[in-house]
This record gives structure tokens, C-alpha cells and sequence, in this order.
């Protein structure tokens, strides 16, 4: 019998009466994220069943899917954990185990938006960001991070729903840019708008002007604490020229054309897009949001 005609029944299992797959093929864990969920776990309990097979012993069961789940539970302090049983045969458990983590479409990280809304959305029932913040089991620079999304103003959204910004993080960082200066955020929103049906822009485009007004901030702190010769200071600024009128937006990278000109290995991007509940379709989202959680980590 296969697996997809194998009988199944849900059962609330001891978590000491389940073994490791000895030869499971997930076999390195990261611990900062087996902490994470362990600390979902402790929470709010196991939200998906562990997926097992009774085992050669009697009252005893094997873990087909859900390893990471078992581990976290235990660290979690959790004794019983639901469970799923089906009676898999050995040749078919890992191929289970490599479709359950494959993605394509098993598993899908909600959008940044909805994420960020939702975060924001539960972040509101604490009296403190730092408090809420300690509930997702984050230092609180995280949790600014993390509802960035959520609080876009109605230009940007809708440059984003039109599809005119290739991505959310884009869209965060236009709105960083608005905060630094707000003429020259409005300034790119206005061409932005004005471009061709089926044109968008990168992320490096608003990098690159939210680059180019952060040295620009830093040049006149750096000025009013050392005041340049007023020769050099009359010397007029060329004027800012955007990447898109000197060459077509490159699209966003995808995972396949990340690992061509990189050694970054796909899979360890989709695992990382799914640890940081992100799509692995942009890179760009991935490594903004690593970043943002170093630094959080490295400040905490």
C-alpha cells in the first residue's frame, strides 16, 4: 500500500513515545530557529501534526515528518504533541520527507503585507512594542522591522498594488526615504507613476536614492561639525540622475539566477525565506530582513 492510500488517524501521543528517523533527510537543524519555534510552541502549542509510523517496537512510533516540531516541543517543555498516524513503508519515507519540504506549493510564507499586518495586528493587544516584541520572542528593533509593511502610506501602496515597485521591501525602503527627505521621495513617486504600463522599479533604484540622501545627510553632519572652505561649498552639486534613465531596470533575481553568479545554495535560501516567514522568490526581501535581524540581534 502507498502512502497516499495508507490509513490515517490522529492521536495525542507522549512526546517521549516518538524516535528520530535515523535516516531522515533533514539532518542539520539550525538552533536559532529550532529556539524560535520552540518558543511558537510554547505558545500557542504544536499548530501542525507531527506525520509518524508505528515503529518495531510496541507504543512506540517513528517520526516521518515533523522532526523539527518533536525537538521543539521537547525544548518547549510540551508532553504531548498531536500527531498523524500512517502506516508508510520504508521505501516511500523519503520521498515524503523531500515533497513535505520541496515547497511548490506545500508550504507558502504569507506576503510581506499580510504578514506585517498581522504581526501588527497582534502587537497591538500588548501595552508595549517591547512587550510585544518579547512575545514573538524578538528584540524589539525587530518588531519596527517586521510592520514596516503595514504602515506604507496610500501613494506607495498603491505604486505597490499596480506594480509599479517590484517588491515590498522597495517599497519600505521609498518609505524610509520619505523620512530623510520627503521632497525627493516625492520627486521619484511622481516618475514612478509616470512610467509605461508593464514598467516597474527595482529595489536598487531606491536603494540607490535612499543611498545617495543617506551620504548626503552624513556629508552635512560631517560639514556642521567641521565647516568646509565656503570655495568648496560654493561649488554647485550635479544633479541626481536615476538609474532607469541611464539603463532598463534589471528584474528581480530568482533563486535559480542567485545560485548561477553566487555560491548561495537555493535550498539553503528557501529555508532561510522560511525561518524569516518571506517568499523565496526575492532575495532582495530575504537579505533585508537578515540583515535588519542581525543588527537586531547584535543591539538586543
Amino acid at each position: 500500500m502507498t502512502f497516499k492510500d495508507s490509513a490515517i488517524a490522529f492521536q495525542i501521543i507522549d512526546v517521549t513515545k516518538l524516535d528520530p528517523d535515523a535516516k531522515h533527510a533533514r539532518q542539520n537543524l539550525n538552533e536559532d530557529a529550532l529556539k524560535g519555534l520552540a518558543n511558537s510552541i510554547e505558545k500557542l502549542g504544536v499548530i501542525h501534526p507531527l506525520v509518524v509510523r508505528p515503529s518495531s517496537e510496541s507504543g512506540r512510533y517513528t517520526v516521518i515528518v515533523g522532526e523539527r516540531r518533536r525537538q521543539a516541543s521537547i525544548m518547549a517543555g510540551e508532553k504531548q504533541v498531536p500527531v498523524v498516524v500512517r502506516d508508510c513503508a520504508s521505501g516511500d519515507v523519503l520521498e515524503v520527507q523531500v515533497f513535505e519540504n520541496i515547497g511548490l506549493g506545500v508550504r507558502s510564507a504569507l506576503e510581506p503585507r499580510d504578514m506585517a499586518n498581522a504581526i501588527q495586528l497582534i502587537a497591538e493587544k500588548f501595552e508595549t512594542p517591547e512587550a510585544a516584541a518579547q512575545y514573538f520572542g524578538r528584540a524589539p528593533t525587530w518588531l519596527t522591522q517586521a510592520t514596516a509593511a503595514a504602515n506604507l502610506s496610500e501613494k506607495v501602496t498603491a505604486l505597490l498594488d499596480s506594480g509599479k515597485i517590484s517588491s515590498t521591501s522597495a517599497a519600505v525602503q521609498l518609505e524610509k526615504l520619505a523620512k530623510k527627505n520627503e521632497a525627493k521621495a516625492e520627486s521619484l513617486i511622481d516618475q514612478i507613476e509616470q512610467l509605461p504600463e508593464g514598467e516597474k522599479v527595482s529595489k536598487k533604484v531606491v536603494d540607490h536614492a535612499l543611498s545617495e540622501e543617506s551620504g548626503r545627510l552624513r556629508k552635512k553632519e560631517e560639514s556642521a561639525a567641521s565647516p568646509v572652505p565656503a570655495v568648496v561649498a560654493d561649488i554647485p552639486q550635479a544633479p541626481t540622475v536615476l538609474p532607469w534613465e541611464e539603463a532598463p531596470v534589471l528584474p528581480v533575481a530568482t533563486p535559480a539566477s542567485l545560485s548561477s553568479r553566487s555560491k548561495v545554495n537555493p535550498s539553503k535560501v528557501r529555508q532561510v525565506a522560511e525561518i524569516l516567514g518571506l517568499s523565496d522568490q526575492d532575495e532582495e526581501d530575504i537579505l533585508v530582513r537578515l540583515i535588519d535581524e542581525f543588527l537586531a540581534m547584535k543591539n538586543a
